[in-house]
């Protein structure tokens, strides 16, 4: 056996595409119930339980509050724990696969039999539970990537497979959202709790599936060892995290690309039903925008390696503004059909793919960046705050639902009997395609001005790192 091949550095490389699919599984398992939140829950809120638009925002703000605290705390006992048999992070996946599909189930039970007061309490407390078991392996599992694989490429390849194993993940919710509906003698359309509750059941059980082969497929190359207990160490990896120039862009631009996503998908129920009247298409726009994932996945690592990740992603987001400020022009011009929305969203997705695919190996990115600037080897509570950073895209994604149906007074119980006005629904449509193209530009300008980790830089950045070794 050759000296190179039993060196630490060799010893921390080589993943094949059993990583890869096991990597990507965990993903997939998270975006199987998470994609319930993104599809399915405001609407249900709204609808079936008649909570109001109000209700719903503030809870969410609420509960991510709960995760400024919980959040960092889950990423210090994770750094904190010693290792086992199956590593440091793995282990967390199987222990609480079970217990998030639990609690995603328990955000459906049927409980309009309760009063008002009591629906409310029983929606803070399952929406909230969900959030704090959904944290315990998603922090894990994003740290799982760190010790995988030292090589940077092959992190860009993981970042792509998560990425794909997301967009088959979120599809179940999607479809659910468009099948979950029964039509009415009167000849109206209205979500059905049977429906809802069944397809959140086989969501369930299906995550813990693919949880627990992501546990078996993957394996931990890079020895990590535990952090050892300091007094005020959380706040000074924060500090540290905070002054990060490459970590804040990157969160922040992740914060708000999921929040233009996590919009489309919750504000999508509502347009499709209301405005194009054509519910049972609800999930298309979501799914042509993942179309063009299934191609550029192919040749989406090798063109970030060649131009840059920053470069392809900070460009393809700006396509998907344009589109989408498109759409509104035209509408302006009294030009709005489904079929130039969905034609839209394809292209748009375009744009899009490239962030989607490589936004994970931008975090580990600046997570190697940090660890080499100012010597922060805390990777789990690092990616603690990214994960509580996208959370926060979550409840923005919320905020941008809800108050645009809160401008046009809507109502659930009441648009049962009722519809909207013209001028309300020609607001509906021009929030669902300005708000995301705001958003876009956003996260545009923070990848392309405020992300400094260029081609160049990510190059410097790999040999640094490989001295640590």
């Amino acid at each position: 056996m050759s000296k190179a091949s039993t060196s630490p550095l060799a010893a921390t490389r080589g993943i094949g595409i059993r990583d890869k699919l096991g990597y990507a599984f965990g993903d997939l398992a998270s975006c199987l119930v998470f994609g319930l939140t993104q599809s399915v829950l405001n609407k249900y809120y709204t609808d079936v339980l008649e909570i109001s638009v109000l209700h719903v925002m503030v809870m969410t703000i609420i509960a991510r509050i709960w995760d400024a605290v919980n959040d960092p705390i889950w990423g210090r006992i994770i750094d904190r724990a010693g290792r086992k048999a199956d590593g440091r992070y793995r282990r967390w996946i199987r222990i609480f696969s079970l217990p998030v599909a639990l609690a995603a189930v328990l955000m459906f039970l049927d409980v309009r039999g309760l009063v008002p007061a009591g629906r409310l309490a029983y929606i803070y407390a399952t929406y909230i539970l969900f959030g704090m078991l959904y944290t315990c392996i998603n922090i894990p599992y994003g740290s799982l990537a760190q010790v995988i694989t030292s090589d940077d490429r092959e992190r860009s390849s993981l970042s792509v497979f998560r990425s794909i194993g997301s967009t088959f993940g979120a599809m179940p919710a999607m479809v659910l959202a468009s099948v979950c509906y029964v039509t009415l003698a009167d000849g109206t359309k209205e979500m059905s709790y049977t429906r809802v509750f069944l397809g959140v059941c086989v969501i369930a059980v299906l995550s813990v599936v693919f949880y627990l082969l992501c546990h078996a497929w993957t394996k931990e190359r890079v020895v990590s060892e535990p952090e050892p207990r300091q007094k005020g160490q959380t706040a000074k990896v924060v500090k540290a995290l905070l002054k990060s120039r490459p970590f804040m862009a990157v969160a922040l631009a992740s914060m708000l690309f999921l929040a233009a996503q996590m919009f489309g998908q919750g504000y999508n129920p509502y347009l499709f039903h209301h405005f194009f009247q054509k519910p049972g298409l609800t999930m298309l726009p979501t799914v042509f925008q993942y179309l063009p994932v299934a191609v550029i996945m192919f040749f989406a690592t090798k063109l970030g390696n060649k131009f840059g990740r920053r470069e392809v992603c900070a460009w393809g987001v700006l396509l998907a503004a344009v589109f989408n400020i498109a759409l509104f022009l035209l509408a302006l011009a009294g030009i709005a059909n489904v079929w130039l929305y969905l034609a839209a969203n394809l292209m748009a997705g375009i744009g899009t793919a490239f962030l989607f695919l490589l936004v994970w190996v931008l975090a580990t990115d600046a997570i190697d960046y940090n660890k080499v600037k100012y010597g922060v080897n805390d990777v789990a509570t690092s990616y603690a705050f990214y994960s509580f950073m996208r959370k926060l895209g979550q409840t923005v994604a919320t905020i941008l639902i809800n108050v645009p149906l809160l401008r046009i007074g809507y109502n659930g119980t009441e648009l049962k009997t009722e519809g909207l006005t013209d001028a309300a629904l020609k607001t509906m449509y021009n929030d669902s395609v300005m708000i995301p193209a705001v958003l876009f530009l956003l996260v545009f300008l923070l990848l392309r001005f405020f992300y400094p980790l260029n081609k160049k830089a990510i190059e410097t950045l790999q040999v640094e790192k490989e001295k640590l070794l």
